[in-house]
């Protein structure tokens, strides 16, 4: 301890505590936090009243023993002029807290925090009304006041079939939608649903999750369902894109939480975490969300927002007592926005049933992660709404309920039918279609589309990345012609051949996609996502030019360039 005492003299840098909260120690029997009482003895050392904490104490102090422990500080006793000692300071004991890693270190240096932003000014109010009756159809379909297809309402497609694509054991699950359309207004603006198109899904967030932030706001099963007048001072909100304007809509608690406000998809910004600060009754949890405000929390604030992503029920259990009003809360969080999918066969061809039904047909990949501060798995907010429904289907078509059957519904809007994907496979030049996983379900309709033309026979060729073909090919029979005459298959799971992907499939069909981009009204399409997938694919065909066309690096990536701006190279990446 001499050795530690005479290094601390030596050193130069100012004394600061080396305090990390977000290792947890050994949880204590009767306490729902832990109290830390820092004191500095005669000798310079820090003393901890409860020995739980030495776990809490970073590699910038000497670790100590049980019961006490020693820190960075002058052996004098002395801190730096204006450095505060840090008063008994509870952290929450809760793993939705933990699961943050806040660094509260700086906390121990400073005697005020700075830069800490006023509350926000309230622009919405929510007026409970009793003598409107107001029908909700929360459980089924959005308010009509929500329009992300203005000036059109959200359609109510029922869902004609539904099946699991994928089979058991398979990485990611995936599901194919029969949605019917038949009755589908003329929005008179003649564009029609077409192969490659996407159609926009208001989707809403979970009940299960509604429920639970409303539970801890504490907000009434009365309050929850009852009518109110809902006034805004401006903006688009709660139509999505509606007018900019002031508006005042009836509706309920559960509507706008469930179908406009988006609760799970984004990282929190300051703003929010003042809110919570204002009404935090626990002084603590009061300090550490202000101190994520300002600018001595600048540091942990972006490691919170750069990190695994924060939800707004984590937030709300890892500080419990703040328990914001309703209407502040909405203020702050992002607008629900629809999700997009592609359309996954030729619309002209679905047809279903004795009557003439027209149907669309989409896939959807179950997108979900693991939480980190409980059990289970959050979905994503269209992928998640999507499987909800599916095993409604399922299940109810299993047991012959039909009534469930026929309620079954996707609110939708015809979307993107004019996007590069849509527009430019028409010419009846050679292409290659480029994609994995779900990516590969809009070039289902390209393949069906084109065989319908003479011209178009032996022009086409697919090539399909997918894990294990034995349980994550999709459509597999189904594209209108036998599968090995039109596509390439390639499994990144084979143990006996080594992992390999899609963009090494390209590399080794050079001479085919050189052939084809050079081709007259040659094209090359590529869908799916853009990390992993879309970068490899970029550069796998950066490869081919360069060894087909013999270019540098640079010429090769001015030459893809040129292609995708002739539409002759078109990536449809998420």
């Amino acid at each position: 301890m001499e050795k530690l005492d005479k290094k601390l003299e030596d050193d130069a840098k100012p004394p600061i505590y080396g305090i990390d909260f977000t290792k947890p120690g050994k949880k204590r029997q009767l306490a729902s936090t832990h109290l830390l009482n820092l004191g500095l003895t005669k000798g310079g050392h820090v003393e901890l009243d409860d020995s739980s904490a030495t776990n809490l104490i970073t590699g910038e102090c000497c670790g100590g023993g049980i019961g006490g422990g020693c820190c960075k500080v002058a052996p004098n006793g002395d801190v730096t002029p204006g450095t505060p000692r840090l008063p008994d300071f509870e952290v929450p004991q809760n793993d939705a807290f933990r699961s943050l890693r806040i660094n509260l270190r700086p906390l121990s240096r400073y005697a005020k925090l700075s830069g800490v932003p006023d509350l926000a000014p309230v622009d919405r109010e929510i007026v409970p009304v009793k003598d409107i009756k107001h029908r909700s159809t929360c459980n089924l379909h959005p308010p009509t006041y929500v329009k992300p297809h203005p000036p059109h309402e959200v359609f109510s497609a029922k869902v004609a079939s539904c099946r699991e694509l994928t089979k058991p054991g398979a990485e990611k699950r995936t599901y194919h939608f029969d949605l019917d359309v038949t009755d589908y207004p003329d929005e008179g603006t003649n564009v029609d649903f077409v192969v490659g198109g996407a159609i926009g899904v208001c989707a809403p967030n979970p009940p299960t999750l509604v429920q639970e932030i409303f539970d801890r706001l504490k907000i009434s099963k009365e309050e929850q369902d009852e009518p109110v007048l809902l006034h805004t001072q401006g903006g688009r909100w709660p139509t999505i894109w509606g007018e900019e304007e002031a508006r005042t809509l009836t509706t309920t608690r559960r509507e706008l939480l469930t179908w406009t406000v988006d609760v799970q998809s984004y990282a929190p910004k300051k703003d929010i975490l003042r809110l919570l600060a204002e009404y935090a009754e626990d002084p603590n949890e009061q300090l550490i969300l202000k101190y994520l405000c300002s600018r001595q929390g600048q540091a942990a604030f972006c490691e919170l927002r750069t990190g695994q992503y924060v939800t707004l029920i984590q937030l709300l259990n890892a500080f419990p007592s703040s328990h914001p009003p309703f209407a502040e809360l909405l203020q702050h969080l992002q607008a629900l926005m629809p999700r997009f999918y592609s359309l996954s066969a030729d619309p002209q061809l679905c047809k279903s049933g004795k009557k003439t039904r027209r149907t669309i047909e989409i896939a959807v990949t179950v997108h979900e992660s693991k939480e980190n501060w409980r059990e289970g798995n959050r979905q994503g907010v269209g992928s998640g709404f999507f499987e909800r429904t599916a095993k409604k289907f399922l299940e109810a078509q299993e047991t012959g309920d039909l009534k469930t059957m026929r309620e079954l519904r996707v609110p939708m809007f015809r979307g993107l039918m004019s996007n590069p994907l849509a527009k430019e496979f028409e010419s009846d030049g050679p292409m290659v279609l480029i994609g994995a996983g779900v990516g590969i379900a809009p070039f289902r309709g390209f393949v069906q589309k084109r065989l319908q033309n003479a011209n178009c026979i032996n022009k086409v060729w697919v090539l399909q990345g997918i894990r294990d073909s034995l349980h994550d090919e999709i459509y597999q029979g189904e594209w209108g012609v036998e599968d090995e005459k039109v596509k390439k298959i390639v499994e990144s799971r084979r143990p006996q051949e080594g992992k390999r992907y899609v963009q090494d499939e390209v590399r080794r069909q050079a001479d085919l996609v050189w052939s084809v981009i050079n081709a007259l009204d040659g094209r090359v399409f590529v869908c799916g996502s853009s990390k992993g997938m879309g970068e490899g694919v970029e550069a796998a065909l950066v490869d081919v030019a360069m060894e087909k066309g013999r270019l540098r690096r640079e010429e090769a990536m001015e030459f893809w360039e040129k292609k995708r701006k002739g539409f002759q190279y078109v990536a449809e990446t998420w």
